[in-house]
């Protein structure tokens, strides 16, 4: 084992475990990766490590490209209604039992996953189901697990269903192989598709937990509130204390906010000193209303002559909404997003994994997917609904009319890329581009729309954990790991049964990374060895790159190693290990058919 192939298993560990740990994100761990690649690369004079023209050359790769270019596609087709088709498809089926209804909108969801990006499914159909369960009397818990799990099986199917298809076939291509066809994984992707459709459909019920949204559970009373915003007075008794000691939070009375010279004052309003003309955001009950106004010391109608503006009282409520994927906002506390005043909305808790945080949310960074329980009123809540930052859970986005008309050339496009590829006459990434440029011309998007909708951090991950591969390539390294598994099941197997052992075990260390790292990752780190192992036996890689595949779509088991487990994680009011409880069989079920279908159609 030389020096080299000890400094890239290094390089590994501490990917995984930073992936696992998340003290950094999953981006900036593989830009990390990638940044010492490119360094050694340049200084190093080892014909081992790959320099740093071969790492640079991992943009030549066509995968990220097609990835990106979908999700534009995908983007295309959320904003011009086109998902929305199948949201009147299931208020059709309301009155079904849950069992039916459950099936139906497994085979839906999952058809239209096989062709559009599962996040924009999901994030699409989370209001829709949430508003769905409320008619049909079934708590939403029962429901949005089986939602992201529909859009894995549809992912499972098709060349296009997810990025890991497009990464692993790229990989394949790079190696001189011939590249995933469009509905090549059909052939073990629909029977994942029926055996996880009807598991689901009879054990769902009793497995899934019965837990409701938080504002669910509230009655009208309770989610109304009058949000009031008063000025201390001059002269008020209130000067230099916090609103606890001057008796301002009797009746019910919550104070949200206090903004000091047009300014909001950051960390724990109540735990600051009152100062004259303070504005304060107070939210009551409808019978705290004539409490507030009858306080000494603070104006909820302001004379003029003080120089200050006449403040409002609007009726409120509490509402729930998830940051969007891509939305500006991530990555950034409520103080830098000024969201006060620049939503309108005082954020009361954010949700995330399973926790609710309460404390010292001013300086709390929003990560995608996080979940937020905010109090505004109907105006800005409307407002709200209508912005691509947060997704409202009570209500389901209207695309514009404009954008509506449009729908048959998403559609339409789509159709052609799938046709293009399918028949096989132009590679991929080419009928995507041209797909995307038929998007932008035809006025389905905004360019700065197109660009915003990528997942950059997802093609950073790609890139990074390319240029690792690569470098595990280059070194020798994937070759010591192919040999030593190939070693151990020769020493202890069967001649015969070798390979299907090979590629259980191949499924099973990628469908481990894949609950704790990323799918993307997986497949990057994973394919590669794959392929290493094939050459090492003198067998064909596709049963085992296929393998792969499966393996790092089919992530039941954990809401953190797929991007849709984790929007349903928070927004079902799940725990970490109803996933585990719902999702372990499925994936056993999941390993069980790979292992039996691939032999069948892919020779060894």
């Amino acid at each position: 084992m030389t020096w080299e192939i000890l400094f890239i298993f290094g390089l590994l560990v501490f990917a995984i475990v930073s992936f696992i740990w998340e003290r950094i994100s999953a981006d900036l761990t593989s830009l990390t990766v990638f940044g010492i690649l490119l360094f050694i690369g340049m200084l190093t004079d080892s014909d081992a490590l790959p320099t740093l023209e071969a790492t640079l050359s991992v943009f030549g790769n066509s995968a990220p490209l097609t990835i990106a270019g979908m999700f534009i596609v995908s983007a295309a087709l959320e904003r011009t209604g086109a998902i929305d088709l199948i949201t009147g498809y299931l208020r059709k089926l309301v009155k079904l039992p849950y069992r039916g209804f459950m099936f139906v909108m497994i085979l839906g969801v999952a058809s239209v996953s096989a062709f559009v990006n599962n996040t924009p499914v999901v994030i699409v159909l989370m209001p829709v189901i949430l508003s769905l369960s409320r008619e049909m009397g079934v708590a939403s818990s029962k429901l949005l697990i089986p939602l992201s799990y529909a859009s894995i099986f549809g992912g499972t199917c098709t060349l296009l269903g997810t990025s890991t298809n497009l990464l692993a076939s790229g990989i394949l291509l790079d190696a001189g192989h011939a590249p995933i066809g469009m509905f090549e994984l059909a052939s073990v992707g629909l029977p994942i598709l029926i055996f996880g459709s009807v598991y689901l459909v009879l054990f769902g019920n009793k497995l899934l937990p019965h837990r409701e949204t938080l504002t669910s559970i509230l009655s009208d009373e309770e989610r109304k509130e009058f949000i009031t915003e008063a000025f201390v007075r001059a002269g008020s008794d209130l000067h230099g204390k916090t609103a606890k000691e001057g008796e301002l939070l009797k009746h019910g009375i919550r104070l949200l906010e206090i903004v000091r010279h047009g300014i909001a004052v950051p960390g724990d309003p109540k735990d600051h000193k009152l100062q004259y003309g303070d504005r304060l955001v107070l939210a009551c009950r409808p019978s705290g209303v004539a409490e507030a106004h009858s306080m000494k010391g603070i104006a909820i109608q302001t004379e003029l002559a003080e120089g200050l503006e006449t403040i409002a009282t609007d009726e409120g409520a509490l509402v729930e909404g998830v940051v969007a994927p891509n939305a500006s906002i991530a990555g950034l506390t409520l103080g830098e997003i000024n969201f006060r005043q620049r939503f309108r909305m005082v954020v009361v808790a954010v949700h995330r994994k399973g926790t609710n945080q309460r404390e010292r949310l001013s300086n709390l960074r929003l990560q995608a997917g996080d979940t937020l329980l905010m109090m505004g009123s109907t105006a800005s809540i409307d407002s709200l609904a209508n912005s691509d930052e947060i997704i409202i859970l009570d209500r389901p986005r209207v695309p514009a009319r404009s954008l509506r008309v449009k729908m048959p050339i998403a559609i339409g496009t789509t159709i052609g890329i799938v046709i293009l590829a399918t028949l096989n006459l132009v590679p991929i990434v080419s009928a995507v581009c041209l797909g995307v440029a038929i998007i932008l011309l035809s006025g389905c998007m905004k360019a700065k729309d197109a660009y915003a909708s990528v997942e950059w951090s997802i093609l950073i991950i790609i890139f990074g954990m390319l240029a690792l591969g690569q470098a595990m390539d280059s070194t020798g390294a994937s070759l010591l790991i192919a040999e030593s598994m190939t070693g151990l099941v020769g020493q202890f197997a069967p001649a015969h049964l070798q390979n299907v052992i090979m590629l259980a075990l191949i499924y099973l260390i990628t469908s481990t990374f894949t609950e704790f790292l990323s799918n993307n990752a997986a497949v990057a780190l994973m394919v590669p060895i794959a392929i290493g192992i094939a050459a090492t036996i003198g067998v064909d890689p596709r049963p085992f790159v296929v393998a792969s595949c499966i393996a790092a779509s089919a992530s039941f088991a954990t809401p953190i190693g797929y991007q849709t487990n984790t929007y349903v994680y928070g927004v079902g009011g799940y725990r970490f290990f109803d996933f585990t409880k719902v999702g372990l069989p499925l994936n056993l079920i999941c390993f069980a058919v790979t292992v039996a279908v691939v032999p069948i159609f892919w020779d060894f």
